[in-house]
């Protein structure tokens, strides 16, 4: 069989595989040879010939074995040299050329270092300057593990929390960690953003083979914020077979989100399904002690950068209890301390410090109304605001109605009857015992636990 006679033969690949997988996978082979039951292709990188041998190789035998081509297995090469146009005859040369080597026996295409950038990561976000607390102990030392760089034990390490809670911070500590360690590894961290920026461009620029090749060819994938890419079908489809490519070679996959997998709404089923695979960890609020943790370090790096400034007793403390929402804003409420009492040369105590901060301790006040936990609460279990408030008692409404009730008592300063007159003038006895039904799920009720802990986290934050 001539490579001829596989272009008059292949068209018919066409219906098993495809329009679009023919035209990018199966038209740009080149039959070399068949004989002794193995067709010989020439491709133009070892990735093409290892995508093609893995998604396609069972329908290019079954095709040449129906045209009448007995053959047993398949073999991929890279070409030795250009291919002649297809209206220009070869060369002589090019006929003479020897016979490619196999594709085991070649070199990976190089991946230029400059494709290898991804988003820059932060000199600051060590693990070093990373304060371990009750809230985020297990993503600290899952995070360790992963940046020793030894085997992959959890594929992937599925980082989840509220805004500030540290989930970047872990990730840049994990890319420093390994580039340190193994300075050859290839460490790509990207947000979710870029990920589907750089597949836009590589589809505009007929560009998606080098795409392709780029994000297989690493050995630790990072990705940020991956709720980016719900809703976005062609990202969300070539994240899912970027995804199992790197799983199926045994490269580590560390990815971050504001989320647990099966609460992001739009992403596809079966990306949820893989993401659960690995480590999920939750990076819990912060606590007291653990906000106060991160106060010292940062005072004690200020204190070098403002040598003489002094610190009161009680400012730290107070901060600590204030300003609960995340640390990015805590951080920067010291910062903006420092910088101001340095300028006007006084000390920093608690006067100075409620001057100087008032508008985030204001904000920092804001208190949760139950009209707001209404609202959050139906759309999180997709029941109307009105039924909530109304006299259904269906149960996939009621539950839902005594976990906002739930709620409201813990999270406002409202009475009992002050919440049953905004739950449609129900009576206080009412929502006593929707507060204690939900008191007593709790214990059982793994889901409905989890349920509370994200309400809770969307309606502090």
């Amino acid at each position: 069989m001539t490579n001829d006679t596989w272009v008059q033969m292949r068209d018919g690949l066409q219906q098993r595989v495809g329009r679009n997988n023919f035209v990018t996978w199966i038209e740009p082979l080149k039959l070399a040879g068949v004989g002794e039951g193995v067709a010989r292709f020439e491709v133009p990188t070892v990735f093409f010939g290892d995508w093609v041998s893995r998604n396609f190789g069972d329908h290019i035998r079954l095709h040449l074995a129906e045209g009448g081509a007995a053959v047993e297995r398949l073999e991929f090469a890279v070409c030795a040299t250009p291919r002649p146009a297809a209206n220009q005859p070869a060369t002589p040369a090019a006929t003479a050329a020897p016979a490619p080597a196999p594709v085991k026996a070649s070199k990976p295409k190089p991946v230029i270092e400059e494709d290898l950038r991804g988003a820059p990561l932060d000199a600051r976000f060590t693990f070093d300057s990373f304060v371990v607390g009750k809230p985020n102990e297990l993503a600290h030392a899952a995070a360790r593990r992963v940046a020793e760089g030894g085997p992959v034990t959890f594929n992937p390490l599925f980082l989840y929390g509220g805004v500030g809670l540290g989930k970047t911070h872990l990730m840049h500590a994990i890319a420093h960690e390994l580039q340190m360690r193994q300075p050859d590894l290839r460490v790509l961290y990207l947000s979710a953003e870029q990920f589907m920026y750089r597949f836009v461009q590589a589809l505009r620029e007929r560009e998606i083979m080098g795409f392709k090749e780029l994000f297989r060819s690493v050995d630790v994938l990072m990705v940020d914020d991956v709720q980016f890419i719900a809703g976005k079908d062609s990202t969300q489809e070539e994240f899912f077979h970027t995804f199992n490519a790197l799983v199926d070679q045994n490269k580590q996959i560390v990815i971050s989100a504001d989320r647990a997998p099966g609460e992001i709404k739009d992403l596809e089923e079966r990306i949820k399904s893989r993401l659960q695979c690995g480590l999920v960890v939750d990076l819990h609020p912060t606590d007291y002690e653990l906000r106060l943790g991160i106060l010292q370090q940062k005072a004690e790096y200020y204190h070098q950068q403002y040598k003489g400034l002094m610190l009161a007793d009680g400012v730290l403390e107070f901060l600590a209890h204030r300003i609960t929402t995340n640390v990015r804003v805590l951080e920067g409420a010291l910062t903006r301390l420092f910088a101001f009492a340095s300028l006007v040369g006084r000390e920093i105590n608690l006067d100075l410090t409620q001057d100087c901060l008032a508008d985030i301790l204001r904000a920092s006040d804001r208190k949760v109304t139950i009209e707001e936990i209404q609202r959050k609460v139906a759309e999180h279990y997709n029941i109307r605001l009105s039924d909530m408030i109304g006299p259904k008692r269906l149960r996939t409404i009621a539950r839902p109605r005594q976990v906002a009730m739930y709620l409201s008592k813990q999270l406002t300063p409202r009475s009992l009857p002050e919440i049953g007159r905004r739950f449609g003038g129900r009576d206080h006895t009412t929502i006593m015992h929707g507060v204690r039904k939900i008191e007593e799920l709790m214990a059982t009720d793994s889901q409905l636990n989890d349920d509370l802990q994200l309400l809770r986290r969307l309606l502090q934050a």
